[in-house]
């Protein structure tokens, strides 16, 4: 039996027993866990287990924002503080080696904290590339402004999660740097002419084409479809996304709930698998809205589900790693910035 084309959130610490029901009988092809779901390492990993206890799937996929900085779903006393992704960039501009070395070992320790409580997929990196009078959302969250460096610290940080046996999420693809505001409360108008964005915004991703996952940008992007956000348009996804970056993997939407999407629930899900996105997420954990979002999902089959098999099988056993040997080399190189 295929599972259903949506990646869902729930509401707390435990499952109840209406989303037990609404897991078995929609049977989501993953899942993604925020703060609200979070309390001790021990309940994390009793959730996992749960999670896919109930869809019947011992390996279907558990996904976080674990990215550090402001965006860093386990966090203190019971998981360690990562730096936001400014800090790689500004080491990477005293030397690329350093920059580099941080981001890789920034992301095996990230991983290893992951595969602990059982989550296989973190929704990192960005290669959003942000300029003077964006709106913060993206902010320090960035590797930098110049496309090749966003590129190549991304990459960095691509492989010390693969080392860890955990897989990549891309985002904001085709890009969240120009935005003048921020997605989860309003839809941001990009007015940037497509040779600049192919420039810039595009060019940070290109590099990255290869990776497994990746999600989508909330914007719209007036030089190319002045009326959906990328996540919405056939044109941008087709055109860009697929055509200019090259991005043959797995497509997720980025939240369904946010505010930046008009219509209803329904709406917005008919609109992302119609645009072209092989997945859409919803985050909440609100069960009517995930009803809805189940409703208009279509079962994951085709290229879709190809690309779904493709980005599952590229998931290996974690590298061996000596965790405090790794963070004190990480604190040293942090301690750097500090310096500079």
């Amino acid at each position: 039996m295929n599972t259903r084309a949506f990646i869902t959130g729930v509401s707390g610490s435990e499952l109840s027993a209406e989303e037990r029901e609404f897991i078995r009988s929609e049977r989501p092809w993953g899942f993604i866990l925020f703060k609200r779901n979070i309390e001790t390492p021990s309940q994390v990993a009793s959730l996992v287990i749960e999670l896919r206890k109930e869809i019947g799937d011992p390996e279907a996929p558990v996904l976080i924002d674990q990215e550090g900085g402001r965006v860093q779903r386990l966090s203190p006393p019971h998981w360690p503080a990562y730096p936001a992704g400014a800090v790689f960039g500004v080491l990477y501009d005293i030397d690329p080696t350093l920059g580099l070395t941080a981001a890789r070992l920034s992301a095996r320790l990230i991983a290893a904290d992951l595969i602990e409580t059982g989550v296989t997929v973190d929704c990192l990196p960005l290669a959003d590339v942000p300029v003077a009078g964006a709106d913060a959302v993206i902010g320090n969250r960035a590797y930098g402004t110049e496309p090749g460096k966003v590129a190549a610290i991304a990459r960095a940080v691509t492989e010390g999660l693969e080392q860890g046996g955990v897989l990549p999420v891309l985002k904001h693809i085709p890009g969240h740097g120009r935005a003048t505001a921020d997605s989860h409360l309003r839809l941001p108008t990009v007015d940037t002419p497509r040779e600049e964005l192919e420039r810039t915004d595009f060019a940070a991703f290109q590099p990255l084409a290869d990776l497994p996952m990746a999600m989508t940008a909330h914007v719209v992007f007036s030089a190319l479809d002045p009326a959906q956000p990328a996540t919405t348009s056939a044109t941008i996804i087709r055109q860009v996304i697929r055509g200019v970056i090259g991005f043959q993997g797995l497509l997720m939407s980025d939240d369904v709930s946010m505010n930046a999407l008009a219509g209803t629930i329904a709406e917005r899900t008919r609109a992302i698998v119609n645009a072209g996105c092989d997945m859409v997420l919803h985050c909440n954990g609100k069960l009517d809205e995930m009803r809805d979002v189940a409703r208009e999902t279509p079962e994951l089959t085709g290229e879709a589900l190809e690309r779904a098999k493709r980005a599952l099988a590229s998931r290996h056993q974690p590298q061996p790693l000596d965790r405090q040997a790794a963070r004190a080399e990480l604190d040293a190189l942090i301690n750097r910035v500090g310096t500079a």
